[in-house]
């Protein structure tokens, strides 16, 4: 009983937490295109529907960005851990010189 028990939805969490990314794209997006149908409805201008949709691609971009520059953070922070150091051994090192 010393095992640390996994929540009954614990394989549930961590696929949410892989597609993620995925949602917001596909979020942003959808949430661009309402604010340009939104605009061309109420401006009666059809060039702003274009408009919220590059807005939504422009935040789904940015997402993406955001989501690589905050994995990038936390390898570089593993690239300092002892565990993960490659090491040469003196037997590497003679098969070198050869």
């Amino acid at each position: 009983m010393s095992e640390k028990k996994k929540p009954k939805f614990a394989p549930i969490i961590e696929g949410a937490e892989q597609l993620s990314l995925g949602i917001s794209m596909v979020v942003a997006v959808l949430i661009g295109v309402g604010l340009g149908l939104l605009m061309k409805n109420y401006f009666h201008q059809t060039w702003l529907l274009w408009l919220g949709v590059f807005w939504g691609i422009s935040a789904a971009i940015l997402n993406v960005y955001k989501a690589y520059k905050k994995q990038m953070k936390s390898l570089d922070e593993l690239k300092d851990d002892v565990r993960y150091k490659q090491t040469k051994s003196d037997d590497d090192e003679d098969d070198d010189d050869s």
